[in-house]
């Protein structure tokens, strides 16, 4: 089954369960969140993922430049659509989303560990992905290198959904998140395939998610495309204050992770995480 096949299945599948009224089922939402609902445990994988000994890259490149001092963090926006970092600087926020592929997500994880890239994995829990490399990801999470952003549970298109089903889609990827990585990913929802609308926007919001988070600028990877248009939209795109997305979705990417770091060298770019460029909204885990 292809991938977006799967997704249409996952939102049909959503859609067909019979839900309590979308107010009640937000009210339910908000108090979880509020009180950190917790939901059972992921399963563990079978076999846990080893660190790896630079496969992605190549060893010995020049370091990229570091993050900002934490002095330099601005307040978030209070709401809102989120495209590009405030300001005129030298930050690339690059985001990568879904996690289809456990080997793609293991490559970036990797790729992280062995240049010091900063990233933002926007997740979908329901790929196993995220547990088959959680042992990998979670020193890079916990140092604040790679942060988590939830994208929903299974990636469905929110502006079809009803409100408690919105819900329903954004409190189990937060429980997910919280469970599997100790991570509260609030505020920052990634609607899947970048579709919202105002009633996206005040669940969200409702459930602590004030920021949906776009982008301005693509690797253009969400299908299987060549090695060097993915370079040349990094050329086009990586460029100070941009948002950039890509995917956890197709090998191809991981190919090119040296020549994506080279663009980010020749330009004298910093990568951040949203973490890195904004002070925290709720107090953090």
């Amino acid at each position: 089954m292809s991938v977006l096949n799967r997704r249409a299945f996952l939102a049909g599948l959503g859609a067909a369960i019979t839900i309590p009224p979308a107010v009640a089922t937000i009210e339910v939402a908000r108090t979880a969140l509020a009180t950190g609902f917790t939901a059972p445990p992921a399963a563990a994988s079978a076999a846990q993922t080893p660190e790896l000994a630079g496969t992605a890259v190549n060893q010995g490149m020049t370091a990229l430049l570091p993050p900002p001092p934490p002095t330099a963090r601005v307040a978030l926006p209070g709401t809102g659509v989120l495209s590009v970092l405030p300001g005129q600087g030298d930050l690339l926020a690059l985001t990568v989303d879904d996690g289809v592929d456990s080997n793609v997500v293991r490559l970036y994880t990797q790729f992280a560990k062995d240049t010091g890239i900063r990233l933002t994995f926007f997740v979908n829990g329901t790929y196993r992905s995220w547990t088959d490399n959680a042992p990998l990801l979670r020193p890079l999470v916990e140092s604040g290198q790679i942060q988590l952003g939830n994208h929903t549970w299974s990636h469905p298109d929110l502006t079809t959904q009803s409100p408690a089903q919105i819900a329903d889609q954004i409190q189990r990827n937060h429980a997910f998140l919280l469970n599997t990585f100790g991570v509260d990913a609030r505020p920052y929802l990634r609607p899947p395939y970048g579709r919202h609308n105002a009633a996206v926007r005040a669940v969200a919001a409702d459930l602590g998610y004030t920021l949906t988070t776009m982008w301005r600028g693509s690797l253009a990877d969400s299908t299987v495309i060549t090695e060097d248009y993915i370079v040349k939209m990094a050329d086009t795109h990586f460029r100070p204050q941009n948002i950039v997305l890509g995917h956890l979705n197709h090998a191809p990417v991981t190919h090119v992770f040296d020549r994506l770091a080279d663009v980010v060298r020749s330009r004298n770019l910093r990568t951040v995480t949203f973490n890195d460029v904004f002070l925290p909204s709720h107090p953090m885990r």
